[in-house]
């Protein structure tokens, strides 16, 4: 699928926090999590692609190992989020099976999505299990990751997996209806905003620090989130998971909570992410036929239409291509290192796995991760 078909699809990244899944912090609630499946099956058969980002690992460890507080530890929340992530994933499996849906587990650290190589691995991975119709369950790597676990929140994770998938649709469901402009709990006429621009600079200052005694992540977290996911064009719906209709009125086109906009469609956010964000660590010279389909056709670049390769880079590094005049057509992230770009110059895509005993993709740049000039 490409990324002009992606943005025309729904695709929803959703993400349900501690206070949402737990019994006052006494392990998973098996009822709470059987609504939620059936309003997320609902979505689906709505022909909206959902990706779960799901807290509750730690808080069902804790229950599991008899713990009554938090742990204070790195390496004791470690453990807890290892022994509650068994529990976690069989609780989401086997109710999505009772619609007749598979889901997948994708423990991911922000380091995986930072890192250009296993972002392209992230990123194929959860596009195959989209086109396959299973629902992706992510979650941070909790029982490997070190200042994360006490400093980073899953509002974070599913801006950058939002980012990742290119979802026209980040949800936030939380305790609390939306953002206020103050503190409804010191303030309790204090208005709810119902919609603004994710880059807002005043934002920040009305959402405040605080977080809940389970999760990380509180206000503030959520407004960073909405930012981060604008650089891909999604728009962020921070809203009440207490509602029991709240994905029903979503689905329905209604802006329950608060919504805050990109200032960019998704094609338009990543293109400009793409050409602006990442430093070229290389070239790669084509050939006229090549230089045409990528400007007028938009094409993906194959090995079969380049003559050259210049540079050191790695996959999922950003390279130039340069025409055989010298002149800039495009850049994109490369799914080859150099050598092996090298060993593949005009070769066509069905022989690449014979001349590199593998293959990755059948592009050189897939047209997703290329802009053109």
């Amino acid at each position: 699928m490409t990324l002009q078909e992606e943005a025309q699809q729904r695709r929803w990244v959703i993400k349900i926090g501690s206070a949402l899944l737990t019994n006052e912090g006494r392990g998973l609630d098996g009822d709470l999590l059987s609504a939620w499946v059936d309003r997320l099956a609902a979505l689906r058969a709505q022909g909206i692609e959902v990706i779960l980002v799901s807290s509750g690992a730690v808080a069902e460890g804790m229950t599991r190992l008899g713990r009554a507080a938090r742990p204070e530890t790195v390496h004791e929340l470690q453990a807890a989020a290892a022994v509650g992530q068994m529990g976690l994933i069989q609780a989401w499996e086997s109710r999505f099976q009772g619609h007749g849906y598979h889901t997948a587990q994708i423990l991911l650290t922000h380091d995986d999505l930072s890192d250009r190589k296993r972002y392209l691995n992230a990123r194929s991975t959860l596009m195959t299990l989209l086109n396959l119709g299973v629902v992706p369950v992510v979650n941070e790597n909790d029982t490997v990751v070190t200042d994360e676990i006490r400093f980073g929140d899953n509002d974070t994770l599913a801006a950058l997996v939002a980012n990742l998938v290119v979802a026209d649709r980040l949800v936030i469901l939380t305790d609390q209806h939306g953002l206020y402009e103050q503190d409804p709990r010191v303030h309790p006429d204090a208005e709810l905003i119902d919609e603004a621009r994710a880059s807002d600079p005043r934002l920040a200052a009305m959402a405040g620090d605080d977080g809940g005694a389970l999760g990380r992540g509180g206000m503030a977290t959520k407004v960073r989130a909405a930012g981060l996911a604008a650089r891909s064009g999604a728009a962020t719906s921070i809203t009440s998971g207490r509602d029991p209709e709240v994905l029903t009125r979503l689905g329905r086109g209604e802006q329950p909570g608060t919504t805050l906009t990109p200032d960019l469609s998704p094609l338009r956010a990543r293109k400009q992410w793409l050409a602006g964000h990442l430093q070229m660590r290389g070239t790669v010279v084509v050939d006229a036929g090549a230089a045409r389909r990528l400007r007028e056709a938009g094409s993906s670049l194959l090995p079969v239409g380049v003559s050259d390769v210049r540079g050191d880079f790695s996959r999922g590094d950003m390279v130039a291509c340069a025409d055989e005049t010298g002149v800039r057509v495009a850049c994109g992230l490369i799914n080859y290192d150099a050598d092996d770009a090298r060993r593949i110059l005009r070769c066509k895509s069905s022989e690449i796995a014979q001349r590199l005993g593998f293959i990755n993709e059948e592009e050189l740049i897939h047209r997703d991760n290329l802009v053109v000039f």
